[in-house]
Formats: structure tokens, C-alpha cells, sequence
């Protein structure tokens, strides 16, 4: 719906604060790895960046204005690039490697879309790893 009609998503979601916390649940629920181990406090603090900020509609118009951009892969800017895969995000390794270039593949069996929430531990590890070797 974002990437189609995110027009008509961002009146409910800024009309109400339960449609916006009912549709960020939704999303935990269909694309998180645990969703039914976030905890309660980090939830509701992402719920209210989109709901004091009124940017749920912004945030969601990115995957209607970029889609056009995403059929013309961009040049090889040459700045390495560190790729942490994680359950239920599928990055294809052969997509990404002409367009970037990929010093650090990482894939995870758990963490999901929303990793850093889910699984911070293995997040920051594989950022610190990726780092590492660029010292």
C-alpha cells in the first residue's frame, strides 16, 4: 500500500493514534522475527516518533517516490559496503554486488526487518565487525 497509495494510508495513520499503532504492530508482526518478544516501551517509543512528528505519511511516501528510481540501478560509488542479511530480509547478494561494493556479508538465522529491536546484540556485533576492518 505504501509503494501504491501511500496518500491514502497517512490520513489514518494521522488521524489516530491507534490506527498508527495498530499498523506499526502489523508491520512488526508480518515482517519481525520475534515479534512477540519486542519490548512493550520500545514499541510504543517507535509508534510516538511517527505520531508526535506526524511523519507516518512521509516516512511511507519513500516507497511510492523512490520506485521508479529502484528499476535503473544506481553507478558503483566505490565506498566499501558492509550487508547484514537477517531472518526474513532476503538481500541477494548477486543484485547488490554491481552496485556496491561489498566488503562484509553478514546473514543472520534470527532478527528479522526490525534486527536492531529484535536482536540488538548481533546487530551492533556485525556493525562493529564491519568497522573493524576498515581501520
Amino acid at each position: 500500500m505504501q509503494s501504491t497509495r501511500p496518500q491514502t494510508l497517512a490520513y489514518g495513520l494521522a488521524d489516530s493514534p491507534s490506527g498508527q499503532l495498530a499498523w506499526n504492530l502489523d508491520w512488526f508482526a508480518a515482517h519481525g522475527d520475534k515479534p512477540d518478544v519486542l519490548d512493550r516501551d520500545a514499541v510504543l517509543t517507535n509508534v510516538s516518533i511517527y505520531w508526535f512528528t506526524n511523519t507516518a505519511g512521509s516516512a511511507g511516501r519513500l516507497y511510492k517516490e523512490a520506485a521508479s528510481a529502484w528499476a535503473a540501478p544506481p553507478e558503483n560509488s566505490g565506498v566499501p559496503t558492509g550487508v547484514a542479511v537477517f531472518a526474513g530480509d532476503g538481500a541477494i547478494r548477486r543484485l547488490a554486488e554491481p552496485v556496491h561494493s561489498i566488503v562484509h556479508w553478514s546473514e543472520f538465522d534470527t532478527g528479522g526487518h526490525f534486527a536492531a529491536m529484535e536482536v540488538p546484540e548481533l546487530l551492533v556485533g556485525d556493525v562493529r565487525a564491519f568497522f573493524r576492518t576498515l581501520r
